[in-house]
């Protein structure tokens, strides 16, 4: 990509936003096109669980799932769940979800590809922060896990060997440091695990906000418009269509979210994309505030402490595309919390609640890479459960792709061809 290119970024969520700031950076003209606000609630951006972790390496389809997932989807408190009508609709998806989780040499493939994204996301995401002026946007203060006893630790020993093979080094609580840690937490949990290399976000929303506000500083434009298609010509990008006519532009980034599969369809490349769907309640006050933000082993919930209360993210979900919000998802959440933390006041309840789409594919990994009808398009979508985490380094990889670069990671595992 020699000289000034002008490249319009599909999306202005966490992903897009890195993206447009990369691109400015190398010198390039941009324009953001999305028809809701930067960082507002119509985005995955905004209501995730706000953890920035080296360790999310490990994928959700894992060997045995398979043995598992009935149960799972007879319990109506379980962390993950299936509307039985969109079944039909799923299936394709779910047969390749399974089928990628099949086998260890799998799931330590995907791991090795997840954490090229994601071992020094902390670092960028600092980086980013204090270069907003807003160094408190991103703490590091580590990430925590914890568990009913160590057996239910050493009954993970497959994930927490994903990570230590990935390079995630962790310190083992027993009860006394972990209360010391974690002063809130029930007596149901007597063993943790502490990643300190964790970060989190303070206000996920105001984030993503701040660096698209920064991107405009720096001279990209913003237009709230959605992209219905592209304009490509004997392989080379002409522009973008929009709800308000065509945009002329020399290169394109499509960072839509779950949004993004039709229009990836329309540059080639059928992408299987599945909305898991997540939800979170927020209790303003909960009478603490957590240092370090936890993760208990049965839940499976992010509880984070923000600027605005605690929130506890969680859930998968997978409905028919348009289903209404089932809110007992996030009554559920509610319910963990008050096991998980027995001192909650009786009137502490949910001050706001929560439903998103978090854009996945099947194997785990995004989608990261030139589309197949025009090299002047490259995709950036499907970051499922690490869009927030690994979207710097996407942003990164996304830059290189454009400029005819290798790339670094290795963009391959990330193709869209790999589902072809």
């Amino acid at each position: 990509m020699s000289g000034q290119l002008h490249c319009a970024v599909v999306g202005a969520g966490i992903v897009g936003a890195c993206c447009a700031l990369e691109l400015l950076a190398q010198g390039h003209r941009v324009t953001l096109l999305d028809p809701g606000a930067p960082g507002g609630e119509q985005a995955a951006s905004f209501g995730n669980g706000a953890w920035i972790s080296p360790a999310s390496v490990v994928p959700m389809s894992m060997p045995g799932l398979w043995k598992k997932l009935p149960g799972y989807l007879l319990d109506r408190e379980g962390p993950f769940t299936l509307r039985w009508d969109a079944l039909p609709g799923l299936a394709p998806w779910l047969w390749r979800f399974l089928q990628a989780g099949a086998t260890q040499h799998r799931v330590r493939v995907t791991a090795r590809a997840l954490s090229a994204l994601l071992h020094d996301a902390p670092r960028r995401h600092l980086a980013l922060a204090q270069a907003l002026g807003q160094p408190e946007l991103v703490r590091s203060q580590g990430l925590l896990y914890v568990y009913p006893d160590r057996s239910d630790f050493e009954a993970e020993a497959l994930a927490w060997s994903l990570r230590r093979d990935n390079g995630v080094s962790w310190q083992e609580l027993e009860e006394p440091a972990l209360r010391r840690l974690a002063p809130p937490l029930g007596p149901g949990y007597r063993f943790g695990i502490l990643v300190p290399a964790g970060a989190h976000c303070t206000d996920p929303g105001a984030y993503v906000a701040a660096l698209v506000r920064q991107a405009l500083a720096f001279g990209a434009r913003l237009e709230a418009l959605a992209v219905t298609g592209f304009d490509i010509e004997s392989g080379r990008l002409r522009g973008v269509r929009t709800s308000g006519g065509p945009l002329a532009c020399d290169r394109a980034v499509l960072a839509a979210g779950i949004g993004s599969g039709d229009l990836a369809r329309a540059a080639g490349d059928r992408v299987p994309l599945c909305s898991e769907r997540g939800y979170h309640v927020m209790i303003e006050r909960p009478g603490f505030e957590l240092v370090v933000p936890l993760m208990p082993s049965d839940g499976k919930m992010a509880n984070t402490s923000l600027v605005s209360g605690l929130r506890l993210a969680g859930q998968v979900e997978l409905a028919r595309p348009g289903a209404a919000p089932d809110w007992g998802r996030a009554e559920i959440l509610l319910r963990h919390a008050r096991r998980i933390f027995p001192g909650l006041p009786l009137e502490a309840v949910a001050s706001s609640r929560w439903m998103g789409h978090r854009p996945s594919t099947p194997d785990g990994l995004p989608v990261i890479g030139r589309a197949r009808a025009s090299a002047d398009l490259v995709h950036a979508f499907g970051h499922g459960h690490v869009g927030l985490a690994s979207a710097p380094a996407t942003a990164s990889l996304v830059a290189d792709l454009l400029a005819g670069r290798t790339g670094t990671p290795d963009p391959w595992p990330y193709a869209a061809t790999r589902f072809a």
